[in-house]
């Protein structure tokens, strides 16, 4: 190879290696977010199904039948069924155990489909690991029954227990059995049958629908040449049916299309763990705060008093209260902000502790500085 290929290459090399720093050290464009994720087709959602049932292959950790006599009885008609009369009887087994078993029915779901189950334990059952649930038929509200379940539970929680000590890790009386229900029954209705295509926005607000109704009508107008979508009032957003796509892959084509969601101006609190989550818009007006503890500590210290010799006198015991307040001193800080960072930047300069920083929130709220809804869990 010559010298004037070898300079031709290693700056064409050079050159190539620059552009691709440039590009990977460019602007990042915060990405939008998808509509799917935040709103549903209306008409398209999950029905609760539920049903009452009996786990068996307990190892001494089911149900005590003197104290749950629903599952005595259960067992009675279960053994009824099957030809055997244990009326008479009394039962002491422990590897028995009455259970409830929730599922969510999907949408459109057919006849032969599995679905997933959820078993909790009614009694006073201490673990249901290794049980398996007998075949218990899943009603919806409506009283008819759409599944059946049954099969080995998965049990993630255990319990191990000694003379002295116990230890418990998890709940071990509830598990899950992965496709451990059968669909039997159809829910009645399919997807083209729908009146009309409404999404409805999990988050209710009108910038937001605006927003959706417009991606909408942007890509619409590029397919179809027309606008389909409008925007109904904060919740829904209403699209109009086309003959050019099908619905399906309408539908598909709607939610991967990305908006930027507004969010409220609002502050959450919850004073029992000390969290304090502030949404994007808060602001609050310029004020100054001081904050300051207070501390009053109450000892108690008996004294006991002995009489004096040979003087008939009794030993009582003297009361004595001492009584110390400590305030330590708190500064003087000015607070406002036209965005979160300032609004972060000025409590943390103040220096407090989360329970501070609600308190202060929760005064500052009082004065009217606090442009936002404040909530207290």
């Amino acid at each position: 190879m010559t010298p004037f290929r070898r300079l031709f290459l290693a700056v064409l090399l050079g050159l190539l290696t620059g552009l691709g720093f440039a590009v990977m050290t460019g602007p990042v464009f915060a990405a939008g977010t998808r509509i799917k994720d935040i709103a549903t087709l209306k008409g398209v959602r999950d029905n609760q199904i539920f049903g009452y049932g009996l786990v068996t292959g307990l190892q001494g950790t089911g149900d005590t039948l003197r104290n749950a006599q629903f599952t005595e009885q259960s067992l009675q008609s279960l053994l009824d069924r099957l030809g055997i009369n244990v009326r008479d009887a009394r039962l002491r087994t422990r590897n028995i155990a009455a259970v409830m078993v929730t599922a969510d029915l999907p949408p459109y779901t057919g006849t032969g489909s599995r679905i997933d189950v959820t078993v909790t334990s009614m009694g006073d059952a201490t673990s249901l690991r290794g049980g398996t649930l007998l075949m218990t038929p899943l009603t919806g509200g409506d009283g008819l029954v759409y599944a059946a379940a049954q099969g080995p539970l998965a049990v993630s929680g255990f319990t191990v227990q000694g003379q002295a000590e116990q230890l418990t890790q998890g709940v071990p009386t509830a598990g899950r059995i992965p496709n451990g229900a059968l669909i039997e029954r159809e829910v009645p209705g399919t997807f083209r049958d729908l009146p009309e295509l409404v999404f409805e926005l999990k988050n209710p607000d009108f910038k937001t629908a605006t927003q959706i109704s417009d991606a909408i009508n942007a890509w619409s107008l590029g397919t179809f040449g027309r606008r389909i979508a409008s925007a109904r009032d904060q919740r829904a957003v209403v699209v109009m049916r086309s003959r050019q796509m099908a619905q399906t892959r309408l539908v598909a084509q709607i939610g991967d299309l990305t908006i930027q969601p507004d969010t409220p101006a609002r502050v959450v609190v919850d004073q029992r763990t000390g969290t304090v989550v502030i949404g994007r818009n808060v602001t609050i007006s310029t004020v100054a705060v001081t904050h300051g503890n207070l501390t009053v500590r109450v000892t108690e210290a008996p004294e006991v008093s002995q009489p004096e010799p040979f003087s008939n006198g009794q030993t009582v015991v003297v009361p004595r209260t001492e009584v110390a307040a400590r305030e330590e001193r708190g500064k003087l800080a000015i607070l406002g902000g036209s965005d979160l960072q300032t609004l972060v930047r000025g409590l943390n300069q103040v220096g407090l502790k989360p329970t501070d920083i609600i308190a202060i929130l929760q005064a500052v709220k009082t004065a009217g500085a606090l442009q936002a809804e404040l909530v207290v869990q």
